[in-house]
C-alpha cells in the first residue's frame, strides 16, 4: 500500500513500478474537493474528532473554530489541497508545518487528563473519521463506493497519515480490519465532550457571518435561525448509533428522513456541468473583505448593497426585532474610528471565543500570520516567541486575580496602553517576516501577501513601498489604541 509520490509505503517497502500515485488530481479524495456533499461529511467528521477526549480538549483550549470558523475553513482547505497535491516537496513542507503547529498544543482537560496533539493514535483517529465520513457520505447519498474505490481511498488516507507521522501503522493495514477498529473507538473511547456539544448546539446557532455577508447581519441571522438547527439535526442523525446512544444525543422526529434527503439532494450536483462548482472559488469569495481590490469586489459590493436593502426590509417586516436588530453602524458611517474596550477584547484579543485572554489566543494570532506569510523555520518560531513575550507582558500587567488568564472585565477595568516593548517587538518581527526580500521596506506584492489587498489611499507609502517605522506605528495604533484599520481588521478580526 503506497504513500503516493513519496516512493515508499507505510511499512517502508518500495511500491511496484506501475503503482498509481495516491496523491494528485487523480486521487479518490481530490474528487470530493468540489462536491457539496463533502460539506456535510466534514461537519460529521469534525464532531467525531471532537468527541475524542484528547482532540476535544485540544480544540476547546486552542482552536478558533467558534470565533473564526470561516478562517479555520479556509486554512484547512488550503492545507488539504497542499497535502493531496501533485508535488512531493509541497506536501513535505506542509506536513512539517502541521507538525510544528500540533507540537505547540498540549495540556490537560477539565478532568485533569493530559492531551498532546502529536499523539500518534489520536492523529490516526482524525484521519479515520475523514475516511469513514467520506464512505458514509457516498452511501447516504445513494452512490456507495465499490470495493475497489473504497480500497484505493483507504490507501490514500493511510498515505496521508504516513506523510504526517512517517508511517501509517496506527491505522490497520487492511480495509477489512479498519471497521472493527473504528467501531471499537466509537463504542469505548468517544465521549460527549464540550467541543462536540459546541459544534452541534452552539456553532450553528451562533455562526458569525463570513466577510461577504458581514454588512447584512439581519439577513444572516434570519437564514441562520432556519439553517442552523437543521444542520445540527442532520449531523446528529448521521452519527453512528453507538455514539448517539453513548452521548445521549436527542434525535428530533423525522431527522433520519431529513438527513437522507439532504445527502441525496447534495448528491444531485453530479449532474451539473464540470467546473460549475469550485470550492476554492466559493471560499475565496466568502472571504473577500470590504474594500478588497479583488476583481470580483465590484460585484460583491453591489451584492452587499442589495443584501443591506433586503436586510432592512426584513427587519421592518420581521416580528423578531430583538434577535434581528438594526444594522450596526460602521466606523466609516459614524466617523468614529475607535472600538470600545469590550469590542476590542471580543473582536481582536479573544481569538478562541472563550471569553478570556490567554496564551492560545495570542498563539492563534501567530498561527494566522504565519499561515498568511507561509513562514518556514526559523521565522515562524521568531514570530511565536515574540507573541509569547507579549503574552507574558500582558499577563503581568492585567491578570489581577492570578488565575493565569485575563478576563474581559480585567482588561476593561485596566484600560491599559498595550504598546509596551514586547508588542513593539511583535511588530518588528512581523515586518521582517513580511519583508521577504530583506529590502527594509514592504513592496506591493509583500503587502498583498499579508493583507490580501493592495495599498490603500489612507496608507502613507514612499515610492510604492511601506517603511518599517510606518508599519510598526500602524500596527501599534491598531493593537493598543483600538483604532479600526482597513488592512488589520480583516487580518485579525475576520470570522
Amino acid at each position: 500500500m503506497t504513500t503516493g509520490t513519496t516512493g515508499v509505503t507505510p511499512t517502508g517497502t518500495t511500491p511496484p513500478a506501475d503503482a498509481n500515485p495516491l496523491f494528485g488530481s487523480d486521487s479518490q479524495f481530490r474528487a470530493f474537493f468540489d462536491d457539496p456533499r463533502w460539506a456535510l461529511a466534514i461537519i460529521r467528521a469534525t464532531v467525531l474528532e471532537a468527541a475524542h477526549p484528547q482532540i476535544g480538549a485540544a480544540l476547546a483550549d486552542n482552536s478558533t473554530f467558534v470565533a473564526h470558523p470561516w478562517r479555520r475553513l479556509r486554512n484547512t482547505f488550503l492545507s488539504m489541497r497542499r497535502m493531496f497535491g501533485t508535488e512531493p516537496a509541497v506536501r513535505e513542507r506542509e506536513a512539517a508545518r502541521l507538525n510544528r503547529l500540533h507540537a505547540r498544543m498540549s495540556g490537560s482537560d477539565s478532568r485533569g487528563r493530559p492531551y498532546d496533539a502529536m499523539d500518534r493514535a489520536t492523529r490516526a483517529w482524525v484521519v479515520a473519521t475523514l475516511f469513514e465520513s467520506a464512505v458514509t457520505m457516498c452511501r447516504l447519498s445513494g452512490q456507495p463506493l465499490d470495493q475497489d474505490a473504497m480500497e484505493r481511498m483507504y490507501a490514500e488516507y493511510r498515505a496521508f497519515l504516513a506523510a504526517l507521522d512517517g508511517d501509517a501503522n496506527e491505522l490497520p493495514e487492511e480495509l477489512a480490519d479498519f471497521w472493527p477498529y473504528f467501531d471499537q473507538v466509537v463504542e469505548n473511547e468517544l465521549e460527549n465532550t464540550e467541543a462536540a456539544r459546541v459544534i452541534l448546539y452552539r456553532l450553528f446557532d451562533h455562526l458569525p457571518a463570513p466577510a461577504l455577508l458581514d454588512g447584512a447581519p439581519t439577513l444572516w441571522a434570519a437564514g441562520r435561525a432556519v439553517v442552523g438547527p437543521l444542520l445540527g439535526a442532520i449531523t446528529v442523525a448521521s452519527l453512528p448509533e453507538a455514539y448517539r446512544r453513548r452521548a445521549g444525543l436527542p434525535e428530533m422526529p423525522g431527522a433520519q428522513t431529513l438527513m437522507q434527503g439532504a445527502y441525496l439532494t447534495a448528491g444531485l450536483a453530479r449532474f451539473l456541468p464540470e467546473g460549475w462548482l469550485n470550492a476554492e472559488s466559493v471560499i475565496e469569495l466568502l472571504s473577500l473583505p470590504p474594500g478588497s481590490d479583488d476583481p470580483r469586489a465590484r460585484t460583491v459590493t453591489a451584492l452587499r448593497g442589495r443584501m443591506k436593502r433586503a436586510s432592512a426590509l426584513l427587519r421592518l417586516l420581521s416580528p423578531l426585532g430583538g434577535d434581528l436588530g438594526a444594522e450596526p453602524a460602521s466606523a466609516a458611517d459614524t466617523g468614529e474610528g475607535r472600538r470600545s474596550a469590550n469590542e476590542f477584547f471580543r473582536q481582536v484579543l479573544d481569538q478562541t471565543g472563550d471569553g478570556h485572554l490567554d496564551w492560545p489566543d495570542l498563539a492563534a494570532m501567530a498561527r494566522e500570520l504565519s499561515t498568511r506569510l507561509d513562514l518556514d523555520e526559523p521565522e515562524e518560531t521568531r514570530l511565536y516567541d515574540a507573541f509569547a513575550a507579549w503574552w507574558r507582558e500582558l499577563q503581568a500587567a492585567l491578570d489581577t486575580d492570578g488565575d493565569g488568564r485575563v478576563s474581559a472585565d480585567e482588561y476593561a477595568a485596566a484600560l491599559p496602553s498595550l504598546a509596551g516593548p514586547a508588542l513593539i517587538r511583535v511588530a518588528e518581527v512581523l515586518f521582517d517576516a513580511t519583508d521577504k526580500d530583506g529590502s527594509g521596506t514592504i513592496d506591493a506584492e509583500e503587502y498583498r501577501t499579508l493583507f490580501r489587498t493592495a495599498f490603500h489611499r489612507d496608507l502613507t507609502t514612499r515610492d510604492g513601498t511601506y517603511g518599517r517605522s510606518a508599519f510598526v506605528s500602524d500596527f501599534l495604533s491598531f493593537m493598543s489604541a483600538r483604532r479600526t484599520s482597513t488592512p488589520y481588521d480583516p487580518l485579525l478580526t475576520d470570522a
